[in-house]
């Protein structure tokens, strides 16, 4: 039975627009982004095969070109689509930050932090610069490689802050292991930093872990 022969109430889109979009399954949010199905197949039936095929809805959406377009149903002008949606989320989630911005949540800082280095094969060390009114001047990514006392230099930190004119920093690196629990180099080199900077009168406010689906705060923990 074609997906238009369903009552009103099952559709996907029709639950979309009277309930919003978390109301909906991910094989429900992917046949509307599919829009058709195939032959014999309605496109929440294509979505289900497809999020079965790839292993969910995470892989699919990370899918290289090659792979995703192999995917039945599939093709260049869906991987433009689905290329073009990302980055406006991307660009959306950055656009709570814009300089100028006071930080809005603890929720929106972080949701842009895993935006930008939660899928990062290597860890990268990155800053993120604020006023004495804790309103962004910038994002930063300073350092690539396992983060510890060798990679990460305190004076470039100092260095970048100044030339930001920051009065306090937000750290932030990913675990491309998937794990987010702090290392005692992470927890090292953050007591560092925040002592070198202490020196110049700028504060440290949090170093955020950013790991597969979870993040750590280390503020939270008492550690900064």
């Amino acid at each position: 039975m074609a997906i238009k022969d369903w009552p009103v109430h099952e559709r996907p889109r029709e639950r979309l627009l009277a309930q919003g979009p978390e109301a909906l399954s991910d094989a429900e949010l992917l046949a509307i982004f599919l829009r058709t199905g195939v032959r014999g197949k309605t496109a929440v039936d294509l979505a289900r095969e497809l999020l079965r095929d790839f292993g969910g809805l995470r892989p699919l959406l990370e899918a290289d070109r090659a792979r995703f377009c192999a995917g039945r149903g599939l093709g260049d002008g869906k991987y433009v689509a689905l290329q073009a949606a990302l980055e406006m989320a991307r660009r959306h989630l950055a656009a709570v930050l814009q300089r100028g911005d006071a930080l809005g949540s603890p929720a929106q800082t972080r949701a842009y932090l895993a935006s930008r280095l939660r899928d990062l094969p290597h860890e990268v060390f990155a800053c993120l610069y604020l006023d004495n009114r804790h309103r962004v001047i910038a994002f930063e990514p300073l350092f690539r490689g396992t983060i510890d006392g060798a990679s990460v230099h305190p004076r470039e930190v100092v260095r970048r802050a100044l030339d930001h004119n920051a009065a306090a920093l937000i750290f932030s690196h990913n675990h491309p292991s998937g794990v987010a629990e702090p290392s005692r180099q992470d927890i090292d080199i953050t007591r560092r930093l925040r002592e070198a900077l202490a020196l110049v009168d700028i504060r440290v406010l949090d170093h955020i872990v950013v790991g597969d689906g979870e993040m750590v705060s280390l503020a939270e923990r008492g550690l900064v």
